[in-house]
C-alpha cells in the first residue's frame, strides 16, 4: 500500500495580489538602503519571483516601481492623519503621531530615502507625491481645528509642524531612536500647541481655535500637564507684562 504525498495547493495571484506583492517586497529594500542600491534583481528575489515579471508589471524598470512604492508609503502615512473628529484636539494629534512614528519606526533609516528625497531616482512627480503628504496632513489638522476658510497665517502654522514633525523623525533616527517614542510624540503635540498658542497672538482666527481646543482639554491631559510644567518658566518673566 503506498501512501501519497500531499501536495501543496497552489493559487495564481491575481493583477492587484502580484502588483501588491512586487510593491511590499520594493518597499521592504527601499526601506533598508536607499533607492539607488536597489536593482531589480533584488525586488524579484526578494518577492519569489523572476526578473522579466517585475518587468511586466513595471516596464518603465526601477523608477516607474520607485514611484509607486512611494505612492503606496504616502497613501499609508496620508492614513495616519485621518482621525475621528471626537476628544480633545490633543489626543486626536497624539493617535496621528502614533501611526505615523509607528511607520517611521518600522521602515527605520528608509525613511529618507522613501520621502525626503536626496536620490538620484528623484523627480518631479516623486518630489509631488511626498508633497502631497504634507498638504494631506494639513488639511486633516486643519478639518480639527474646525475653521472654515483658514487664513494663511493658520495654514502657514500648520504646515510648518508638520514639517518639523519630519525633521524631528529624521534627527529621531539618527540619534538612535532617542527619546522613547511616546516622549517624542508628547513633545510633538506640546509644539503643535505652543506653535498654535504663538500665531494666536497676532491672528484673531488663530486665537479662536486656540480658546475652542483648550475648552475641550481636561486639566488631567497632556495640555494640563504642559501647562503646570509652563507656567512656573513664564511666571518668572512677569516684568514683561
Amino acid at each position: 500500500m503506498t501512501s501519497e504525498v500531499p501536495t501543496r495547493a497552489y493559487r495564481r495571484l491575481s493583477v492587484e495580489e502580484r502588483r501588491s506583492q512586487l510593491l511590499d517586497a520594493a518597499l521592504s529594500l527601499f526601506a533598508a538602503r536607499a533607492p539607488e542600491d536597489v536593482s531589480l534583481d533584488d525586488v524579484a528575489e526578494a518577492a519569489g519571483v523572476s526578473r522579466p515579471l517585475v518587468y511586466r508589471y513595471f516596464p518603465g524598470g526601477k523608477q516607474q516601481l520607485y514611484e509607486a512604492a512611494l505612492r503606496s508609503a504616502a497613501e499609508e502615512l496620508e492614513h495616519c492623519f485621518a482621525e475621528p473628529p471626537e476628544g480633545p484636539l490633543t489626543q486626536r494629534l497624539s493617535n496621528a503621531l502614533d501611526r505615523y512614528l509607528a511607520f517611521v519606526d518600522e521602515h527605520d533609516a528608509g525613511f529618507s530615502a522613501l520621502l525626503q528625497g536626496g536620490s538620484v531616482v528623484e523627480t518631479s512627480r516623486t518630489t509631488a507625491i511626498v508633497d502631497g503628504v504634507r498638504r494631506a496632513a494639513a488639511e486633516h489638522i486643519l478639518v480639527h481645528l474646525e475653521v472654515e476658510e483658514p487664513a494663511p497665517r493658520l495654514r502657514m502654522t500648520v504646515r510648518m509642524w508638520i514639517t518639523a514633525v519630519e525633521a524631528a523623525s529624521l534627527i529621531w533616527l539618527d540619534e538612535e531612536k532617542e527619546p522613547p517614542l511616546d516622549e517624542l510624540r508628547d513633545w510633538l503635540v506640546e509644539q503643535f500647541v505652543a506653535c498654535l498658542v504663538a500665531t494666536a497672538g497676532r491672528d484673531a482666527q488663530a486665537a479662536g481655535a486656540v480658546r475652542a481646543a483648550l475648552a475641550m482639554e481636561p486639566a488631567d491631559g497632556p495640555m494640563g500637564t504642559f501647562a503646570r510644567a509652563v507656567l512656573p518658566v513664564v511666571s518668572d518673566a512677569a516684568h514683561l507684562l
